[in-house]
């Protein structure tokens, strides 16, 4: 690697020299490394196919979680969220005992209750867990998807950001098959409650309860309005949304 000290700075590859910028510096190395073709073809580079294809598999689980969650996933997710997802389906796939090296399966790994625990309490917001918004005990009703919280006062046992005056509250439930892609998704009615010190009862059900496909996840989403002049609206504040999912069976 050397400096580019040139007047004109350009970023890209020209002939075999490869110009970057790095810290507000230019730099140029040469371009080496292995051919695709040979680590496409070479038996010494095996492992390195075995990973590659492993590495696009658990990419691929991941997608398909995400999507099945649909507008939640966008409604209270991180940066980082991609990569994360990439991470645990990998650890997941890795409880796959019966395929062989590079041919290891989320849809088995997910079958064992390892895997569903991997899963258990995923955010999809790091900078906001279930545990650090919600202090308030809750009930889950697994035939039903019932969620239920008794005697919740929302000022009290909420952590919510500056400017907030209103939080709603929804829950799912998908089915997902790993293997083919598919999936079912649920949702319950969106309860929309003001910051109060008087406790209420929320309870959120699902319109149905999903399954056959394969996993089934119970989710829920936490998201905080302002209300100004009779309307309500979105805090964009990825810190304080919450999507969990609460258990997997």
């Amino acid at each position: 690697m050397a400096r580019s000290n040139g007047l004109i700075k350009i970023e890209g590859t020209v002939e075999d020299l490869t110009f970057y910028q790095k810290n507000g510096k230019s730099f140029v190395r040469k371009k080496g490394g292995v051919s695709r073709e040979r680590i496409l073809n070479d038996p010494n580079y095996v492992r390195t196919r075995e990973n590659m294809s492993e590495f696009s598999h658990s990419g691929s689980a991941g997608k398909i979680l995400k999507l099945a969650v649909g507008s939640m996933a966008f409604k209270a997710k991180d940066s980082k969220l991609n990569s994360r997802l990439l991470q645990v389906m990998s650890r997941i796939k890795n409880l796959d005992s019966t395929s062989n090296r590079g041919k290891r399966l989320v849809s088995v790994g997910i079958t064992t209750p390892e895997g569903k625990q991997l899963l258990k309490g995923f955010d999809f917001n790091i900078n906001a867990s279930l545990d650090s918004v919600l202090f308030a005990p809750y009930d889950l009703d697994l035939g039903s998807g019932s969620f239920k919280i008794v005697d919740f006062s929302t000022e009290e046992q909420l952590m919510y950001p500056q400017g907030a005056t209103h939080v709603s509250f929804q829950s799912a439930i998908v089915d997902i098959d790993f293997a083919s892609g598919d999936s079912v998704i649920a949702y319950s009615t969106i309860e929309n409650l003001p910051l109060s010190f008087t406790p209420v009862t929320l309870t959120l059900s699902p319109s149905s309860v999903p399954s056959g496909l394969g996993v089934q996840f119970f989710l829920v989403l936490i998201s905080f309005f302002q209300e100004i002049n009779g309307l309500q609206y979105s805090l964009k504040n990825e810190e304080f949304n919450v999507l969990q999912i609460i258990e997997v069976v």
